[in-house]
């Protein structure tokens, strides 16, 4: 047993977009998806069996949780579809929230929990694997015990599935009939890992629609995958190694402005690794006849931090609005409880993203900040002069710059000297030389955010005249730019920083 899971971890980084193992599998998929695409059952029984294996080379035997989840929503929502007395749809409901957050919570916020009790307790409590333990002494396996390992995804397949159940409790949608067809929404691979976050409202129906895909979708569809490439591998992946990760690991030994251009490096080494990983999955999907959601819409834009959290990850953003902040009551019980009700959900949000006490600080930092936000879109509307876009954009887009560093920093002492180096050490180096000595680094700084704030016109103007160019014209320059990407990636593959949430 220990032999092959040993196994299954070694093998899981070729399933990585970026890898060569992912293309000849999804190669190998899409193949089987253009012979089936006349034969809807096949078709989706196919693309759920291919969903359970991703997921089995990606997560190892943690794939038996998706099984959970899936067969756990699959029958409470055929129940809810039979029942109509209150006091059993609630029960249903409750029942389905239990048993995902129970799954999550054990794997993500087990030991959270237990240094929070033993800290009120003074008492020393044992930190392991307490589910291996048990199937160990039950069936007899060699688990390892001594830590509990986060399974890949588990926060967006509970948070999909999740969704599903509360939208038939609600009735916005039909309980699903066919268990295929509900596993393979649950389990679809190319969002599975790392979002978005698909409602079934939007997914489900086009399971059951005949494959349509035309030259465009498929030419859209490769234009959203080598820009994701692009964003990962050449500009997230290189920050990361040779800036972020130095300067967030020791700050004491750099200067101020490093310390500054590591978290303006980090600002963009986020977004370019989760919108390149989105960019991927949307491209993957619309290749193989589904369309999923727009996850990231250019977010360092926003001019309000209300305004960046309708851009950035907008699939949970969504998720918490609609199924945590309105089910508190949302703003309809005055304005003291919107306050709480605000505050809450992106405390809560934050603690989606990890078990940690940073990232209690982190939610609810912009938890104030939606606050304040609120408070003053009442008092002064919605002016929309130029002097107030630019302050606004500077605030938000500072607020959010400076809020990154709880988010990314391994210990709050590591923020404390990096704003002591910002405030007393900025100059100690000539930022001339630390550029001179780094030009290929700051060049992908600059082209990096220059990218990210070119006007949405001309962007929309270049997609345009490709898609429109002819064929051939179309096939060098996807074959140049995929040359381009190998080319300019400098640094070791690095894993999407999403997969650890």
């Amino acid at each position: 047993m220990e032999q092959i899971i040993e196994f299954i971890h070694q093998q899981s980084d070729l399933f990585l977009f970026t890898q060569t193992g992912f293309w000849i599998f999804f190669g190998i998929v899409l193949g089987i998806n253009a012979i089936l695409f006349k034969r809807r059952v096949a078709r989706s029984a196919f693309l759920f069996l291919a969903s359970l294996f991703f997921y089995f080379k990606t997560g190892g035997y943690f794939f038996t949780l998706l099984i959970i989840s899936t067969i756990t929503d699959y029958t409470i929502g055929l129940s809810l579809g039979k029942v109509d007395k209150k006091i059993y749809r609630k029960s249903l409901l409750i029942l389905s929230l239990v048993i995902n957050l129970g799954l999550l919570g054990y794997f993500k916020y087990t030991y959270f929990l237990i240094d929070i009790l033993a800290d009120f307790s003074l008492a020393s409590i044992a930190r392991k694997d307490f589910a291996a333990d048990l199937f160990n002494h039950i069936l007899g396996t060699k688990f390892d015990i001594s830590s509990i390992t986060l399974p890949v995804g588990i926060s967006f397949f509970t948070f999909q599935t999740i969704s599903y159940t509360i939208d038939v409790y609600r009735r916005h949608v039909k309980p699903v009939k066919n268990i295929i067809d509900f596993g393979f929404y649950v389990s679809f691979f190319p969002q599975l890992i790392a979002g978005p976050i698909v409602r079934a409202k939007t997914f489900i129906p086009q399971i059951y629609q005949t494959l349509v895909l035309s030259e465009r979708w498929i030419w859209q569809a490769i234009l959203l995958i080598m820009g994701g490439l692009f964003k990962k591998m050449v500009i997230s992946d290189y920050i990361s190694i040779n800036l972020v990760d130095r300067v967030f690991e020791h700050p004491i030994t750099y200067s101020g402005f490093e310390v500054v251009m590591a978290v303006y490096g980090y600002a963009l080494q986020i977004y370019c690794d989760f919108s390149g990983y989105t960019d991927i999955a949307l491209g993957a999907a619309l290749l193989l006849g589904f369309r999923l959601p727009t996850n990231f819409n250019l977010p360092y834009k926003a001019i309000s931090i209300q305004d960046f959290w309708r851009r950035w990850h907008i699939s949970l953003s969504a998720w918490l609005r609609d199924y945590l902040y309105i089910s508190l009551g949302g703003n309809r019980k005055g304005a003291i409880r919107t306050t709480f009700n605000i505050f809450l959900t992106m405390i809560l949000g934050g603690l989606w993203h990890g078990a940690a006490l940073k990232f209690i600080i982190w939610g609810g930092l912009h938890g104030i900040a939606l606050i304040v936000n609120k408070g003053i879109s009442f008092l002064i509307g919605r002016r929309k002069s130029i002097a107030f876009t630019i302050i606004g954009w500077f605030i938000t887009f500072h607020f959010v710059i400076i809020t990154w560093i709880i988010f990314r920093v391994d210990s709050f002492e590591n923020a404390e000297i990096m704003i002591d180096r910002i405030r007393w050490s900025f100059l100690s180096i000539d930022p001339r030389t630390i550029i001179a000595s780094h030009p290929y680094l700051y060049g992908l700084l600059a082209i990096g955010f220059t990218l990210h704030f070119t006007p949405l016109k001309l962007t929309r103007f270049v997609k345009l005249r490709f898609l429109s160019s002819p064929a051939w014209l179309k096939i060098i320059i996807a074959s140049l730019s995929l040359y381009i990407i190998i080319l300019l990636h400098q640094s070791d593959l690095q894993p999407f920083i999403y997969f650890r949430f």
